[in-house]
């Protein structure tokens, strides 16, 4: 079982330590140039004038500063994905905390980075894949090809899916069973899609399919954890989703 989480909008800034090591993130050989052409449109993005800038970067007039913090991302320091990474799914998730063997079943989607794993080294950075960068374009179509060579993708996999679609489009794997996670709520009979729990519940699923005792290896498995761990749950098609109280 391999996860697939989203990146968080908000990151925590590291305050110390070594800088980015591009060859000792994951899938360097395969991600590695795009990687480095990205940095390298960030670092031109910077010279440009601030309102073109921020535009472009996906970024309010008011944020017009992350602009700059582009340009140095390969002297500023570094710390593990899973320090940098923060908000709701992180915060229920807590991956600093889980076992060295479930943190290798995680992968994390970047607009910058393509994919990390949780001890991957990376600086504070402010990149979405909203992002429209001269020379690169949309993120999801840059890394699409590169992805496609560097994720794992066998017969029999499963991949748990917790991005966005957004993210998702950079990668869909063709031989992996792929499982998305959705919440709803259900008031007489009728079921609601929710947004506001949505990052919630996928951090508690993700946790409770981390830290089963043996990892699932096929949506009913995938299923059966959630129901052990209390939630209340149901498979539809490629989906497993979540039902939970307003």
């Amino acid at each position: 079982m391999l996860i697939l989480l989203p990146p968080s909008e908000g990151k925590a800034a590291p305050v110390k330590g070594a800088s980015l090591d591009l060859d000792s993130l994951v899938f360097a050989a395969q991600l590695g140039a795009k990687r480095a052409a990205l940095l390298d449109a960030l670092e031109r993005l910077a010279a440009a004038p601030r309102k073109s800038a921020a535009e472009k970067l996906g970024v309010s007039a008011g944020q017009a500063d992350e602009v700059e913090v582009g340009a140095t991302l390969r002297s500023s320091p570094a710390a593990p994905a899973a320090e940098v990474y923060t908000g709701v799914l992180y915060d229920r998730l807590g991956l600093p905390g889980l076992p060295a063997a479930a943190r290798r079943r995680v992968l994390i989607a970047s607009a910058l980075w393509g994919v990390v794993r949780p001890g991957d080294r990376i600086p504070y950075y402010r990149f979405s894949a909203k992002a429209r960068l001269p020379r690169i374009g949309a993120p999801a179509a840059f890394w699409r090809p590169a992805l496609a060579e560097a994720m794992p993708d066998e017969d029999g996999d499963l991949v748990v899916d917790m991005r966005s679609g957004a993210y998702a489009a950079a990668w869909k794997p063709r031989h992996s069973t792929l499982l998305g996670v959705r919440a709803f709520t259900e008031s007489g009979g009728k079921r609601k899609v929710v947004s506001h729990m949505a990052k919630a519940v996928r951090g508690d699923v993700s946790r409770a399919l981390l830290r089963a005792r043996k990892a699932p290896a096929d949506p009913t498995g995938a299923a059966e954890v959630a129901a052990a761990a209390g939630f209340e749950v149901e498979l539809n098609g490629s989906n497993l989703d979540v039902i939970v109280s307003e």
